[in-house]
């Protein structure tokens, strides 16, 4: 593979570097935080998710998951509507509502509720999710988002009916097949996380169960792993989306896209034992190792932080909070299929 080689998984020094007392910043300058930009739910969210992830022996991971919980559940309304942006002195600076923040909360809550370092973290995190998961987005990606925490929930705790609710609403969401046999996707072009999608049909297969939803599930996967491979790596859809017949590759390409995939190919992997899932997922990580379009590592191993986008002729130097949690939650799944040590 082109520019790849035998990696280690990182650790969580950068996310750190980015979180203060009150939540994580969003954006960096390279590597140095811009606290001027506050914070957003949208990264917390999924911040949440990938420090619950982690083993207890981490010693970083009660802090970080403390934070994170406080932050989101801060955030989460009576009628669960969710704040999404925080400046420095910790004001809201938004009106609640039900964007893809709302639908990250709700990811992250039902991964916390589940895995969260301690006891009484996991009761916090269940009573957010069940006030969040009151409302509905009427955006399908939003819903995605909240799917992937309802599913989380679903499985460890099979009689949370908010849980079961939220979930087959968002399989309704997402929306039929397109009538196109070469192009499944249930609409007309690939746009942001793409993975996600998929990956909340095979949760929402295994969880509720639905084997129609999962049988579309593999199939999306499949697709999306056609699509989104040239020459042996990732492709992955630009910025300006994919449509049937786009050129590849594309920039500018987001850490987001192929972190959205490793959840997708590293679900399909647990669920059915294919090596080619397996296979995808070391894709996934090796497209942050350099094995990509432009032969550019995205992660910065003297950091631990990703990079803020894939160019043409390199790399964005920034190392935002968005991009780490991509990285690292890639490395998560490799490391934990053995792809990396």
């Amino acid at each position: 593979m082109r520019g790849a080689r035998v990696a280690t998984g990182p650790a969580l020094d950068h996310l750190s570097r980015l979180t203060d007392e009150r939540g994580l910043f969003e954006h960096a300058l390279h590597a140095d935080p811009r606290p001027e930009h506050g914070y957003c739910l949208d990264d917390v969210g999924r911040a949440l998710v990938v420090v619950c992830r982690e083993p207890a022996t981490n010693q970083d991971v009660p802090r970080l998951a403390s934070n994170y919980l406080d932050f989101t559940l801060s955030a989460v309304q009576g009628d669960g509507s969710c704040h999404n942006r925080m400046s420095v002195d910790g004001q809201w600076r938004d009106t609640p509502a039900f964007g893809d923040w709302w639908g990250r909360a709700i990811w992250g809550l039902g991964v916390a509720a589940v895995r969260a370092p301690t006891l009484a973290m996991r009761a916090r995190a269940l009573r957010g999710f069940r006030t969040a998961a009151r409302g509905r987005s009427p955006h399908p990606r939003s819903m995605v988002f909240a799917a992937l925490g309802a599913a989380e929930l679903l499985l460890s705790q099979p009689g949370e009916s908010s849980a079961r609710h939220l979930l087959r609403d968002a399989v309704t969401a997402i929306g039929s097949a397109g009538t196109d046999p070469m192009w499944p996707w249930p609409q007309a072009r690939l746009t942001y996380a793409n993975g996600s999608l998929v990956e909340a049909l095979l949760l929402a297969g295994a969880a509720l169960p639905d084997p129609s939803a999962l049988t579309r599930g593999l199939r999306l996967a499949q697709f999306l792993l056609d699509t989104e491979t040239l020459d042996g790596h990732l492709s992955v859809t630009p910025v300006g989306g994919r449509g049937p017949g786009d050129p590849k590759p594309a920039f500018d390409q987001q850490p987001i896209e192929v972190a959205a995939l490793a959840d997708a190919f590293a679900r399909a992997y647990s669920l059915t034992g294919e090596d080619k899932w397996r296979d995808a997922v070391r894709m996934a990580w090796a497209w942050f190792d350099g094995d990509n379009d432009s032969a550019t590592p995205m992660f910065d191993p003297a950091t631990g932080g990703g990079f803020d986008g894939l160019e043409r002729d390199g790399n964005n130097l920034n190392q935002g909070a968005e991009s780490t949690l991509a990285a690292l939650s890639t490395a998560q799944h490799a490391h934990r299929l053995g792809l990396i040590g």
